[in-house]
């Protein structure tokens, strides 16, 4: 199950979309969870055991794929920072390819499809070739992640409300709206944060939001080697870097993530 030269990355992007084989097959947008295999949905899992294709990302590990079934066949389209596997238009026209060989796709993606998944491109892409397509919603990195840390995103005496940013957003131009991201009473939630993390503090705290704000990063989380590392908003780039946390990461930004130490019990120990 290796990864594809950059040959057979080409032979990807120019997959012909408009032949069509004589049945056309169909499409599960798929969400796989934070990483934990047993944090799945049972329609995710149910379709896993009957695709004929799996197309999937970097943060989906392998103990996910190994639930597929072995006779199905596994193609890695994982994106990072700067290294793309195969482009996003590659990726389109590998789904309406395969679909229109009548074989039954699953494209799996890390945490859900919809929340910082591009599975919206995807879906509008697979509607106007006409391919049927459907969407599996998965337990996003945020909710995971931070129930596997103890951290509630809301919670009655700390936060109300929740906001998800993407940290390579917040870095981009214009990025978020930061007057409204300092409001009181809320949980931000920064998604691919490690790079981006003291520019991310700075325009907090140049914002409003106080320094002394507590931080939670959530490294690889829910998986065995999950690590959470706390402290104040003002020290989010030194704590990545002094940890040496690379990610796949999330920062928890506000009251709550000063809850981190009141960790749950572990599902081992929980009697069943």
């Amino acid at each position: 199950m290796g990864h594809r030269t950059s040959a057979t990355r080409n032979k990807i992007s120019m997959l012909p979309t408009t032949a069509g084989a004589q049945s056309v097959g169909l499409v599960h947008i798929v969400g796989a969870g934070p990483g934990d295999p047993e944090l799945l949905t049972i329609r995710a899992m149910r379709l896993l055991k009957n695709a004929d294709v799996i197309v999937y990302d970097r943060l989906v590990g392998p103990d996910i794929i190994g639930l597929a079934r072995q006779s199905c066949r596994k193609i890695f389209v994982g994106k990072k920072k700067s290294a793309h596997s195969v482009p996003q238009a590659g990726i389109n026209a590998l789904l309406v390819y395969e679909a229109r060989q009548g074989r039954t796709v699953v494209r799996l993606k890390g945490g859900d499809p919809f929340i910082f998944g591009r599975g919206g491109e995807e879906l509008d892409y697979l509607r106007k070739a006409g391919v049927p397509t459907t969407v599996v919603p998965g337990i996003t990195a945020a909710t995971g992640c931070a129930a596997a840390s103890g951290i509630p995103l809301t919670h009655r005496d700390h936060a109300n409300a929740v906001t998800f940013v993407t940290g390579h957003a917040a870095a981009g131009n214009g990025g978020p709206d930061w007057v409204n991201l300092v409001r009181s009473n809320q949980t931000l939630v920064f998604y691919m944060a490690v790079s981006t993390a003291g520019f991310t503090a700075s325009r907090l705290i140049e914002h409003g939001l106080n320094s002394t704000t507590p931080v939670a990063v959530i490294e690889n989380g829910t998986l065995p080697n999950q690590r959470t590392v706390t402290g104040s908003l003002s020290d989010l780039e030194a704590m990545i870097r002094d940890n040496a946390i690379t990610g796949p990461a999330l920062a928890v930004i506000g009251s709550v993530a000063a809850l981190a130490d009141m960790l749950p019990l572990p599902l081992e120990t929980i009697a069943v």
